[in-house]
């Protein structure tokens, strides 16, 4: 599918993720363990035999360049590509990227270079399988000039979505963006029928939400880019499109995560341990690529363990772990537990010279301490807990702050590089 040049937008500040977002652009937020989420898209480009990918990158964007970098190789003899277009002010533009649309106009010059026929936009942000093949099949089908991936939401889902209504045929016929007025949410209500008529069940699901991935004809694109000054797809450029041009929904019922919150992020770490996971890590027709580490594999003594994911290079002794991720070079100690717990790992082991100092209660080892104790948390990497620690929220914190962490929707998160000292409790 040479034919398909990808964009994925990677330039967000991802506020709503802070603090895994201190550092880091949100789609280089590690997921599952071992892989961050930029690797997502990346992958189901590859599946798709789509391998001309720019992703453009702005805020905190070091880490998500160097990864990208080091993962994705296609070889010195193929016009195949990973390319990144960081934001960079121009002769034409002073200006950093000031939205979605704005962003993609602003490299039109390299994307239309490629001169492929077919633009494919992607958020850098979201968990999912899809084919992009049938998503163009059915472009070429309904002669469309954009074509939206959109799946059904129910009524709280839709206040933060695009919602449209389309044609018997597929067209979209009305779209708004994140509407929360109560009567054009009644307007906007499809039947359980209508529902039906897509090949979906409603479920309680009786709106039709736009996903982010839209598919343009390069030519179009660019018409309805150059010259404005749009700057985001779901607010200007999406009810232009549906004025002027044929738009078409093509409808998906698998599963789909926007990871734009902690909240989410944490539910959508901890659901992958499930028996069957509704996003599968393990799915042969479905692997995720991201960047190989060489680590020996993880090293298990007298541990309970139930429903957990344990990465490659992790050292677990005599701890209990339950319904939680261990990301790679984790490191728990005796008597520590881990309930609820997505631990991203670490980026390096300590040294030996640091292991065979003098210990220091203000400054543990890394991973977690003897006898700690961790419950609906988010351990970013490189943390460093002590010893006798309580991280369990006793007060039921929604949104808290101190000085060793974070409470946000309610879950817990120690920040990146943080030292945590025996005995502290929250």
């Amino acid at each position: 599918m040479d034919r398909i040049t990808a964009v994925i937008l990677g330039g967000g500040a991802g506020k709503r993720l802070f603090p895994l977002t201190s550092s880091r652009a949100k789609p280089a937020v590690p997921i599952g363990g071992k892989f961050r989420l930029i690797d997502i898209p990346v992958s189901n480009c590859i599946h798709s035999n789509i391998r001309q990918i720019f992703v453009l990158t702005q805020y905190n964007s070091e880490s998500l360049n160097r990864h990208l970098t080091q993962t994705y190789h296609f070889g010195n003899f193929s016009n195949e590509f990973v390319q990144i277009l960081a934001a960079q002010q121009t002769m034409k533009s002073t200006n950093w990227y000031q939205g979605t649309a704005d962003a993609v106009r602003q490299n039109l010059n390299y994307i239309s270079n490629i001169e492929n026929p077919y633009t494919l936009i992607l958020a850098g942000d979201q968990l999912y399988h899809m084919n992009f093949r049938k998503v163009l099949d059915h472009h070429l089908k309904m002669k469309s000039d954009l074509t939206i991936c959109v799946l059904p939401v129910s009524r709280d889902q839709a206040r933060g979505f695009g919602i449209l209504q389309t044609s018997k045929s597929g067209r979209i016929t009305r779209f708004y963006e994140k509407p929360t007025d109560e009567a054009l949410l009644d307007k906007l209500r499809l039947s359980n029928e209508d529902i039906r008529q897509v090949g979906i069940e409603p479920h309680g699901r009786n709106y039709m939400a736009s996903m982010g991935i839209y598919l343009f004809n390069t030519d179009t694109m660019n018409e309805l880019l150059k010259g404005t000054s749009h700057e985001d797809f779901g607010k200007e450029v999406i009810p232009e499109a549906i004025k002027h041009k044929r738009v078409h929904a093509y409808f998906f019922d698998g599963y789909w995560e926007d990871i734009g919150t902690i909240k989410s992020f944490h539910q959508a770490n901890i659901a992958l341990t499930d028996d069957v996971p509704l996003f599968d890590f393990y799915d042969e027709e479905h692997m995720m690529y991201t960047h190989p580490r060489y680590l020996p594999g993880s090293k298990i003594k007298d541990a309970e363990i139930h429903n957990a994911v344990i990465s490659e290079g992790s050292i677990v002794e005599n701890a209990k772990i339950i319904r939680s991720i261990v990301g790679v070079r984790s490191v728990l100690r005796a008597g520590s537990e881990l309930v609820n717990t997505y631990m991203m790992g670490a980026d390096y082991y300590d040294t030996s010279e640091f292991k065979n100092r003098k210990y220091d209660p203000e400054d543990p080892m890394m991973g977690v301490g003897e006898r700690s104790i961790i419950l609906n948390a988010i351990i970013d990497k490189n943390a460093r807990i002590g010893r006798d620690v309580k991280l369990i929220n006793h007060a039921g914190h929604y949104n808290y702050q101190d000085d060793f962490v974070n409470i946000v929707d309610g879950i817990i998160v120690v920040a990146k590089n943080k030292r945590i000292p025996d005995g502290y409790e929250i």
